[in-house]
């Protein structure tokens, strides 16, 4: 910074906090609400998860006098992560920093830009998880809808929904509490002739209002939609924008509500907060020999499904 003498060897501010705040403030990425955050103190470790066979299976609790009780053990399966580091860095010049003192503050942009990029990543990562025909196959998983496809104003939005539904109740014994889905499927949302019936006492619905009008008419409780944007080109050639969620799916599940990892749910992002606090860590470093200040963002991170019956993947186009 101005006045700055000598080499810091390490990192000299911590900006993760603020960095954090302001891309949730955003509403770009989803991918940690789809796969909630779950704190570790553990790079890599493994878990006992309960089985939905051993707390769902009929038991004899019937009871003589004088007799015993039912019991028995339940089943457990072994669930594993391992977080890696995944991060970037944006120099600074301080040529630069003088040029754009009167127009922005180059610091924080050089900040944001690297977090952006990371979480941009995990954006990518969990969108091709989650919206996976070869993790969710099968009619139990997986249902292709594309012959009545949600582009079409007369398709029954609403029925193929509440048929997911019932396949993650009847494959986890929970019921779903989210749909997952691209923003390129809210012009389709918003003109379907049953879902413009259920809201007609909104003259000309706004996408707010016709998401929150969605909990209801679906029986969930998130409707979670991603808007982020990816550049498709090659290296070098011109910006051509693509959703990093595919508007060729949607997703009926069962996400994570609170910080207890035995709750059921679809999956989890396991952080390893030892060495990254926060999911976009903003470090800043002097590199003396580029006369630059270092913007690196990072984290340690293992996103993972647990269970892909508490999901259920819909081809919608």
């Amino acid at each position: 910074m101005p006045g700055y003498s000598g080499t810091y060897a390490t990192p000299r501010l911590d900006l993760g906090r603020a960095m954090w705040e302001y891309m949730l403030g955003s509403q770009q990425f989803i991918g940690t609400r789809v796969l909630p955050i779950f704190r570790t103190m553990k790079k890599s470790a493994a878990f006992s998860k309960i089985t939905r066979e051993s707390i769902l299976r009929s038991r004899n609790v019937k009871r003589a006098p004088r007799g015993s009780y039912s019991r028995d053990q339940y089943e457990a399966k072994d669930q594993s992560y391992s977080c890696e580091e995944r991060g970037h860095e944006q120099p600074l010049d301080d040529v630069e920093r003088e040029l754009y003192a009167s127009d922005f503050s180059a610091e924080l942009a050089a900040a944001r830009i690297a977090a952006n990029v990371v979480l941009l990543e995990q954006e990518r990562d969990i969108a091709s998880m989650i919206f996976n025909a070869t993790t969710w196959n099968g009619a139990a998983l997986y249902t292709d809808n594309s012959g009545a496809p949600w582009a079409t104003v007369g398709t029954d939005i609403i029925g193929q929904v509440d048929a997911a539904k019932d396949k993650v109740r009847t494959n986890s014994g929970m019921k779903a509490n989210a749909l997952i889905i691209s923003q390129a499927q809210i012009k389709n949302l918003k003109a379907n002739t049953a879902i413009k019936a259920a809201i007609s006492y909104v003259a000309i619905p706004t996408e707010d209002q016709i998401l929150a009008a969605l909990t209801g008419l679906f029986g969930l409780k998130h409707v979670i939609v991603g808007d982020q944007i990816r550049n498709s080109a090659k290296e070098g050639q011109a910006f051509v924008g693509a959703d990093v969620w595919s508007s060729s799916y949607a997703m009926i599940a069962r996400v994570a509500e609170s910080e207890d990892l035995t709750e059921p749910c679809i999956g989890r992002t396991m952080l390893w907060t030892a060495d990254s606090p926060e999911n976009a860590t903003v470090e800043e470093y002097r590199e003396e020999q580029t006369r630059s200040w270092v913007y690196r963002a990072r984290h340690q991170a293992d996103e993972v499904v647990f269970d892909a019956n508490y999901g259920h993947l819909l081809k919608i186009a």
